[in-house]
Protein backbone atom coordinates (compact mmCIF):
# COMPACT_ATOMS: atom_id res chain seq x y z
CA UNK A 1 0.00 0.00 0.00
CA UNK A 2 1.25 3.32 -0.73
CA UNK A 3 1.36 6.65 1.20
CA UNK A 4 -1.30 8.21 -0.70
CA UNK A 5 -3.47 4.85 0.04
CA UNK A 6 -2.44 4.81 3.86
CA UNK A 7 -3.77 8.35 4.20
CA UNK A 8 -6.84 7.44 2.55
CA UNK A 9 -7.41 4.31 4.77
CA UNK A 10 -6.41 6.13 7.94
CA UNK A 11 -7.40 9.61 8.02
CA UNK A 12 -9.97 10.69 5.33
CA UNK A 13 -9.36 11.52 1.48
CA UNK A 14 -6.00 12.76 0.66
CA UNK A 15 -5.68 16.85 -0.39
CA UNK A 16 -3.16 18.58 -1.62
CA UNK A 17 -1.73 20.91 1.19
CA UNK A 18 -4.38 23.27 2.43
CA UNK A 19 -2.15 25.72 4.18
CA UNK A 20 0.48 27.95 2.76
CA UNK A 21 4.37 27.75 2.86
CA UNK A 22 5.77 29.28 6.01
CA UNK A 23 7.64 32.15 4.29
CA UNK A 24 7.99 36.25 5.08
CA UNK A 25 4.09 36.89 3.53
CA UNK A 26 2.68 34.34 5.64
CA UNK A 27 3.83 36.11 8.88
CA UNK A 28 3.25 39.83 7.29
CA UNK A 29 -0.18 38.83 6.22
CA UNK A 30 -0.70 36.62 10.06
CA UNK A 31 -0.05 40.30 12.04
CA UNK A 32 -2.19 42.10 10.06
CA UNK A 33 -4.77 39.81 9.93
CA UNK A 34 -4.85 39.47 13.67
CA UNK A 35 -4.53 43.40 13.83
CA UNK A 36 -7.72 43.49 11.86
CA UNK A 37 -9.34 40.84 14.63
CA UNK A 38 -8.72 43.21 16.51
CA UNK A 39 -9.94 46.74 15.11
CA UNK A 40 -12.64 45.25 13.38
CA UNK A 41 -14.57 43.41 16.33
CA UNK A 42 -14.11 46.74 18.23
CA UNK A 43 -15.79 48.39 15.25
CA UNK A 44 -18.98 45.96 15.18
CA UNK A 45 -19.47 45.85 18.48
CA UNK A 46 -18.47 49.16 19.96
CA UNK A 47 -18.40 51.97 16.84
CA UNK A 48 -21.28 50.63 15.02
CA UNK A 49 -23.64 49.95 18.23
CA UNK A 50 -24.09 46.21 17.47
CA UNK A 51 -22.94 44.77 20.87
CA UNK A 52 -21.27 42.29 21.67
CA UNK A 53 -23.78 39.50 21.37
CA UNK A 54 -25.29 40.83 18.22
CA UNK A 55 -21.81 41.25 16.47
CA UNK A 56 -20.53 37.68 17.99
CA UNK A 57 -23.42 35.62 16.65
CA UNK A 58 -23.05 37.64 13.19
CA UNK A 59 -19.61 37.17 12.79
CA UNK A 60 -20.04 33.16 13.97
CA UNK A 61 -22.15 32.29 11.24
CA UNK A 62 -19.80 34.25 8.51
CA UNK A 63 -16.95 32.19 9.95
CA UNK A 64 -18.27 29.24 10.03
CA UNK A 65 -19.77 29.13 6.58
CA UNK A 66 -16.22 30.34 5.59
CA UNK A 67 -14.50 27.27 7.19
CA UNK A 68 -16.84 24.80 5.88
CA UNK A 69 -15.91 26.59 2.21
CA UNK A 70 -12.61 26.36 3.28
CA UNK A 71 -12.65 22.24 4.43
CA UNK A 72 -14.64 21.40 1.35
CA UNK A 73 -11.63 22.58 -1.18
CA UNK A 74 -9.09 20.19 -2.00
CA UNK A 75 -6.05 22.46 -1.87
CA UNK A 76 -4.84 25.67 -0.70
CA UNK A 77 -6.71 28.86 -2.32
CA UNK A 78 -5.00 31.81 -0.76
CA UNK A 79 -8.20 34.06 -0.95
CA UNK A 80 -10.18 31.97 1.16
CA UNK A 81 -7.63 30.51 3.70
CA UNK A 82 -6.55 34.24 4.23
CA UNK A 83 -10.16 34.95 4.20
CA UNK A 84 -11.22 32.50 7.13
CA UNK A 85 -8.08 33.53 9.31
CA UNK A 86 -9.31 36.71 9.07
CA UNK A 87 -12.58 35.50 9.95
CA UNK A 88 -11.25 33.58 13.19
CA UNK A 89 -9.33 36.34 13.85
CA UNK A 90 -12.33 37.99 15.13
CA UNK A 91 -14.45 35.61 16.45
CA UNK A 92 -11.23 34.52 18.37
CA UNK A 93 -11.45 38.12 19.90
CA UNK A 94 -14.99 38.21 20.46
CA UNK A 95 -15.06 34.91 22.21
CA UNK A 96 -11.89 36.51 24.92
CA UNK A 97 -14.46 39.62 25.18
CA UNK A 98 -17.46 38.18 25.48
CA UNK A 99 -16.13 36.28 28.33
CA UNK A 100 -14.19 39.04 30.17
CA UNK A 101 -16.91 41.93 29.43
CA UNK A 102 -19.32 40.37 29.33
CA UNK A 103 -19.57 37.50 31.95
CA UNK A 104 -16.84 39.54 34.09
CA UNK A 105 -13.96 36.72 33.95
CA UNK A 106 -11.28 38.22 34.57
CA UNK A 107 -8.35 38.02 32.07
CA UNK A 108 -5.87 35.91 34.01
CA UNK A 109 -8.36 33.06 33.84
CA UNK A 110 -9.38 33.63 30.39
CA UNK A 111 -5.45 33.41 29.57
CA UNK A 112 -4.88 30.19 31.40
CA UNK A 113 -8.07 28.65 30.38
CA UNK A 114 -7.60 29.33 26.42
CA UNK A 115 -3.72 27.79 27.12
CA UNK A 116 -5.54 24.37 28.37
CA UNK A 117 -7.51 24.16 25.94
CA UNK A 118 -5.11 24.84 23.31
CA UNK A 119 -2.83 22.63 24.99
CA UNK A 120 -5.35 19.42 24.99
CA UNK A 121 -6.09 20.69 21.48
CA UNK A 122 -1.93 19.89 20.41
CA UNK A 123 -1.76 16.96 23.18
CA UNK A 124 -5.20 15.21 20.56
CA UNK A 125 -3.37 15.92 17.70
CA UNK A 126 -0.42 15.07 18.08
CA UNK A 127 -1.89 11.69 19.52
CA UNK A 128 -3.78 10.66 16.93
CA UNK A 129 -1.44 12.23 13.79
CA UNK A 130 2.09 12.20 15.61
CA UNK A 131 2.78 15.16 13.96
CA UNK A 132 1.70 18.79 14.50
CA UNK A 133 3.36 19.84 11.40
CA UNK A 134 1.76 22.39 9.09
CA UNK A 135 3.17 20.80 5.75
CA UNK A 136 0.89 17.80 6.91
CA UNK A 137 -2.45 19.39 6.67
CA UNK A 138 -3.84 16.70 3.93
CA UNK A 139 -6.56 15.34 5.20
CA UNK A 140 -9.60 16.67 6.63
CA UNK A 141 -8.83 15.49 10.29
CA UNK A 142 -5.37 17.32 9.86
CA UNK A 143 -7.48 20.13 8.92
CA UNK A 144 -9.85 19.93 11.22
CA UNK A 145 -7.39 19.83 14.45
CA UNK A 146 -5.42 22.75 12.40
CA UNK A 147 -8.21 25.07 12.79
CA UNK A 148 -8.69 24.29 16.45
CA UNK A 149 -5.68 25.26 17.18
CA UNK A 150 -5.94 28.47 15.43
CA UNK A 151 -9.13 29.35 17.47
CA UNK A 152 -7.53 29.03 20.50
CA UNK A 153 -4.42 30.76 19.13
CA UNK A 154 -6.26 33.89 18.77
CA UNK A 155 -8.64 33.72 21.73
CA UNK A 156 -6.09 33.20 23.89
CA UNK A 157 -3.92 35.71 22.85
CA UNK A 158 -6.48 38.22 22.97
CA UNK A 159 -6.47 37.70 26.62
CA UNK A 160 -3.12 37.87 27.28
CA UNK A 161 -1.92 40.83 24.95
CA UNK A 162 -5.38 42.58 26.61
CA UNK A 163 -3.57 41.04 30.26
CA UNK A 164 -0.25 42.56 29.67
CA UNK A 165 -1.33 46.16 27.59
CA UNK A 166 -4.43 47.18 30.22
CA UNK A 167 -4.70 44.88 33.30
CA UNK A 168 -0.83 45.24 34.23
CA UNK A 169 -0.80 48.99 32.84
CA UNK A 170 2.20 48.18 30.29
CA UNK A 171 0.28 50.24 27.40
CA UNK A 172 -0.76 49.21 24.06
CA UNK A 173 3.30 49.93 22.43
CA UNK A 174 5.30 48.48 25.25
CA UNK A 175 3.06 45.32 25.08
CA UNK A 176 3.76 45.03 21.38
CA UNK A 177 7.49 45.54 21.95
CA UNK A 178 7.90 42.89 24.11
CA UNK A 179 6.14 40.79 21.91
CA UNK A 180 8.07 41.36 19.03
CA UNK A 181 11.16 40.69 21.21
CA UNK A 182 10.17 37.44 22.09
CA UNK A 183 9.08 36.32 18.75
CA UNK A 184 12.34 37.86 17.76
CA UNK A 185 14.11 35.63 20.59
CA UNK A 186 12.04 32.54 19.46
CA UNK A 187 13.83 33.22 15.84
CA UNK A 188 16.68 32.91 17.22
CA UNK A 189 16.45 29.91 19.28
CA UNK A 190 15.27 28.18 15.60
CA UNK A 191 18.05 30.14 13.36
CA UNK A 192 20.93 29.92 15.62
CA UNK A 193 20.43 27.11 18.13
CA UNK A 194 18.30 25.22 16.19
CA UNK A 195 15.51 24.50 18.19
CA UNK A 196 12.76 22.24 16.60
CA UNK A 197 11.06 23.80 13.75
CA UNK A 198 7.67 22.65 14.33
CA UNK A 199 7.86 23.80 18.10
CA UNK A 200 9.14 27.13 17.40
CA UNK A 201 6.78 27.97 14.54
CA UNK A 202 4.04 27.53 16.59
CA UNK A 203 5.24 29.59 19.82
CA UNK A 204 5.89 32.24 17.31
CA UNK A 205 2.13 31.87 15.85
CA UNK A 206 0.89 32.00 19.21
CA UNK A 207 2.89 35.39 20.11
CA UNK A 208 1.83 36.94 16.85
CA UNK A 209 -1.47 37.17 18.30
CA UNK A 210 -1.10 39.63 21.19
CA UNK A 211 1.62 41.34 19.06
CA UNK A 212 -0.93 42.10 16.37
CA UNK A 213 -3.60 42.73 19.25
CA UNK A 214 -1.59 45.53 20.58
CA UNK A 215 -0.38 46.88 17.45
CA UNK A 216 -4.28 47.38 16.70
CA UNK A 217 -5.17 48.97 20.20
CA UNK A 218 -2.17 51.16 19.55
CA UNK A 219 -3.12 52.28 16.46
CA UNK A 220 -6.94 53.00 17.09
CA UNK A 221 -6.91 54.29 20.57
CA UNK A 222 -7.06 57.58 21.25
CA UNK A 223 -4.29 59.61 22.98
CA UNK A 224 -5.89 59.60 26.19
CA UNK A 225 -6.09 55.34 26.28
CA UNK A 226 -2.18 55.19 24.78
CA UNK A 227 -2.73 55.20 21.36
CA UNK A 228 -2.45 57.25 17.89
CA UNK A 229 -5.94 57.71 17.45
CA UNK A 230 -6.28 56.86 14.01
CA UNK A 231 -9.45 54.73 14.72
CA UNK A 232 -10.90 51.49 14.57
CA UNK A 233 -11.95 51.92 10.66
CA UNK A 234 -9.06 53.90 9.02
CA UNK A 235 -7.00 50.82 10.87
CA UNK A 236 -9.16 48.40 9.83
CA UNK A 237 -9.05 49.22 5.96
CA UNK A 238 -5.58 50.09 6.05
CA UNK A 239 -4.57 46.83 6.97
CA UNK A 240 -7.30 45.34 5.47
CA UNK A 241 -5.99 46.76 1.75
CA UNK A 242 -2.55 45.62 2.69
CA UNK A 243 -3.76 42.33 3.10
CA UNK A 244 -5.83 42.06 0.05
CA UNK A 245 -3.14 43.10 -1.98
CA UNK A 246 -0.62 40.47 -1.11
CA UNK A 247 -2.87 37.97 -1.25
CA UNK A 248 -4.09 38.92 -4.63
CA UNK A 249 0.11 38.71 -5.59
CA UNK A 250 0.27 35.63 -3.89
CA UNK A 251 -2.55 34.02 -5.98
CA UNK A 252 -1.02 35.16 -9.26
CA UNK A 253 2.81 34.50 -8.05
CA UNK A 254 1.62 31.11 -6.06
CA UNK A 255 5.03 31.93 -3.84
CA UNK A 256 3.65 30.46 -1.26
CA UNK A 257 2.61 27.34 -2.29
CA UNK A 258 4.23 24.26 -0.83
CA UNK A 259 5.13 21.47 -3.14
CA UNK A 260 3.13 18.33 -3.02
CA UNK A 261 5.80 15.65 -2.58
CA UNK A 262 7.19 18.12 0.23
CA UNK A 263 3.70 17.70 2.22
CA UNK A 264 3.40 14.24 1.81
Amino acid sequence: MNHASRLDAGHGSVMLNKVPEVTAYFWIIKIMATTVGETAADLLAIRFDMGLSITSAIMTVVFLATLVWQMKLDRYVPPVYWLTVVLISVVGTLVSDNLVDGLGISLVTTSIAFSICLAAVFAAWYARERTLSIHSIVTSRREAFYWGAILFTFAMGTSVGDLLAERLDLGYLQAAIVFGLAILAVAGLYFVIGVNAIFCFWVAYILTRPLGASIGDWLAKPGLAGGLGLGTVTTSILFLGVILLTVLYLTASKADRIPQPAAE
